[in-house]
Formats: structure tokens, sequence, C-alpha cells
């Protein structure tokens, strides 16, 4: 064996495999801010399904006529009626979805902005290659994290169907897997993959860029140092922007991830993404673009929190240099 060979055995696994490490602590981070936000999660999935105008074609008049509560309504509906661990319901899938997603993403946006765009020598990095950065991180981590997307959202409906009269879909989540695949297929696996992604290019534009300006920001132009509050106070920026830019695709991407679909897994609700922009305008106003962006931003800015401080503590006690 050389000695660079054994030189590079005795480096720490963070040094070996920069990447890898960095896909799994982003996985970690995202699992712990997702278990301690995700009922607010499901309370925003709630709103965003009801008063679908759509749903009047299909004469589907128990889930058309479901009551506007508002957040704190709903959360409590859920709790009386199903149960308060079905708060829960769909977080399995959830914490698959984001150890795919906040992986992808957070490797993708370091490789682009230390390889591929590069900072300056005095560390700045401009906010235009930042934004770019930000989007293309997000479509790649969510077009990977799709199928489990899929299984989440229609988890998180599972409840009111149940309170519905309806015939649940899904034993588990593996059952829902097994289904999606055996009725459209492994395109049926990404059905609604063009909003989805097109809300994640969105919301990262939010998150990660947000987070990144801001962060660098207040380290090179002000006295606070790259520490907890310089971390908190880039969260809390990033958590608003993503929420703002991010709800109204998330509305399309939640309704058109939940439509039912005929045998060959076609929507029977909406031909594409732009068709359910243009009937939730024309049939619910403009406005209800923005249905649970309450919760939305509630449960985006503690996630992105939780997250990010989080994400940084475990960088530094894994000896990776701080993002």
């Amino acid at each position: 064996m050389s000695v660079p060979e054994e030189e590079e055995r005795l480096l720490p696994l963070t040094q070996r495999w920069p990447r890898a490490s960095k896909f799994l602590l982003s996985g970690c981070a995202a699992t712990v801010a997702e278990l301690a936000t995700f009922p607010l999660d499901l309370t925003k999935t709630r709103l965003q399904m009801q008063g679908e105008a759509a749903l009047a074609r299909l004469g589907d008049g128990a889930r058309e006529s479901a009551p506007y509560r508002g957040m704190v309504r709903t959360a409590l509906g859920i709790i009386q009626e199903e149960g308060f661990l079905k708060l829960w319901q769909g977080v399995t899938p959830a914490i698959y979805r984001h150890v795919v997603y906040s992986g992808g993403r957070m490797v993708t946006y370091e490789h682009l902005r230390e390889v591929v765009f590069g900072k300056s020598e005095d560390e700045h990095y401009p906010l235009w290659k930042s934004v770019i950065g930000g989007m293309m991180a997000g479509v790649i981590g969510q077009f990977l994290a799709n199928p489990t997307d899929l299984v989440k959202v229609q988890m998180q409906m599972e409840g009111k169907r149940k309170l519905e009269g309806k015939p649940l879909r899904f034993r588990g989540v593996h059952h829902a897997f097994a289904k999606i695949l055996a009725e459209g297929g492994i395109r049926g696996l990404w059905a609604g993959w063009v909003p989805n992604i097109q809300r994640a290019a969105l919301v990262n534009m939010g998150d990660l860029t947000t987070y990144d300006t801001v962060k660098h920001y207040l380290v090179l132009n002000t006295p606070l140092e790259d520490n907890i509050m310089t971390h908190g106070l880039s969260s809390l920026c990033s958590g608003l922007v993503a929420s703002i830019l991010g709800t109204p695709a998330d509305v399309i991407k939640s309704r058109i991830m939940n439509q039912p679909r005929d045998k060959q897994g076609r929507g029977l609700l909406y031909k594409s993404s732009t068709d359910c922009l243009i009937q939730a305008v024309q049939g619910e106003g403009f406005m209800s673009l923005y249905k649970g962006f309450l919760p939305s931003w509630l449960r985006m800015t503690p996630w992105s929190m939780v997250f990010w401080l989080t994400y940084e503590k475990i960088r530094e006690m894994s000896g990776v240099s701080p993002f």
C-alpha cells in the first residue's frame, strides 16, 4: 500500500467522502426538523385541499362542501375527529422524502457554489449565482424525491377520507408505493413532478439563497461571527422568503398529487399545473393560491431554524467546515 493511500485511510470519513457525509448530515438535520414541525405540514395540506372548485365536476359533494376552517380549527378538528397521533400521519414518507431531498439539494448547492461558480477571493458570492444555484439545487433534489413526496401527500389525506366514509387507499407506506407503482407504473411515481420542481425551485431560491446571502452578509459586514445567533437570524429570514415564494406552487402541487386518476394514471381534474392554476384562480379567486399560507409560514420558519441550527452544529461536531 502506497503512502498516499495509507494517509487517506487515516483521514476522517467526512474528509474521505465529503459529499456523502454532507448528504447524510443534511438528512439527519432534516429528519429532526420534520418530526418537530410535521403537524403544521399536515394542517397546511388539509387546508389546501378544501374548497377545490374542480371537484364539482365529479359531483363530490362531501369534499366540495368541506368548510375552510382555518389553521387552528383544522388542527383541533384533526385531533378531535381522528386522534392526536394523526397529526403525524404520513410522517414516514415525509422523512424518506427529506433525506433524499435535503441531501440532494445541499450537496448540489455547495458543489455549484464551490466548484462550478466559485466564490471571489474575498469570499463574496454574488446574489445572482446564489439564486441560480438555489433553484438548480431545488430542482435536482425534488426530482429525486418526488415518489416519496407523492406518497406523503396522499397519505396525509387518508384520515379525511375515513371521516367522509370513503375506503382507505393504503395500508401503509410500502403498500402506497406498491399500489401507485402497480396503477401508474414508474411514471406514476413522478405524478405532479412539474409543479413539484417549480415549487422546489422557488422555495430553495428563498431558503438556500436567503440563508447563504444573509449569513455571509452578517459575517462579512457586521460584528456578528459565524455562530448560533447568525444562523438563527439567517434561518428566520430564509423561512419567511421561502413561504412567500413557495406557497402558490405548493397549493398547485398538492392538488395535482391528490387528484383522482384513471386506470392509465391520468388526472381527472387537472391536465397540467397551468390548468390547475387557472381553475383555482377562476373558481376560488387569486387568494386561493395562498390557502394554508399561515401554517406554511409557521412551519417553514421553525423548520428552517431547526434544520439550519442542527445542520451547522452537526457539521461542526463532525469536523466539516461551516455552510
